[in-house]
């Protein structure tokens, strides 16, 4: 399944929110998480990923610092900042109204694509 470039990228700061609230990560460990938490459907790149880490350490809801890898590779680990926490509970309410809402459209949508129930007494 192709999942739409705008709804990617409008899921994009969240979901990276979201993985750093459990604890600091580094980039290809945020790129397998996002493939796990998806069940594959969303592969992002390096391409887009990491000028989206950027923005968020510019606007101050990670912060970045060197460290190394178990096999002695220096790699860039980021971790939620206080703002980033803040940031992350203001779009999990945006997303609980967006989310709510489409569930009712689609419920009323379903609803009317069922057939009708037969009335009771009438066979």
């Amino acid at each position: 399944m192709h999942i739409d470039k705008d709804l990617v990228a409008a899921s994009a700061t969240p979901l990276v929110l979201g993985i750093l609230a459990d604890g600091e990560s580094y980039g290809y460990a945020i790129l397998k998480r996002v493939d796990a938490l998806s069940g594959g459907r969303m592969q992002w790149t390096d391409g887009m990923l990491y000028p989206l880490l950027h923005r968020l350490e510019r606007l101050g809801h990670v912060e970045s610092s060197w460290g190394t890898s178990d096999v002695g590779r220096r790699r860039k680990h980021y971790a939620l900042t206080a703002a980033g926490r803040a940031a992350l509970a203001e779009r999990q309410l945006q997303w609980s109204v967006v989310a709510d809402a489409l569930r009712q459209v689609w419920q009323a949508t379903e609803d009317g694509l069922r057939p009708p129930r037969p009335a009771e007494g009438l066979a």
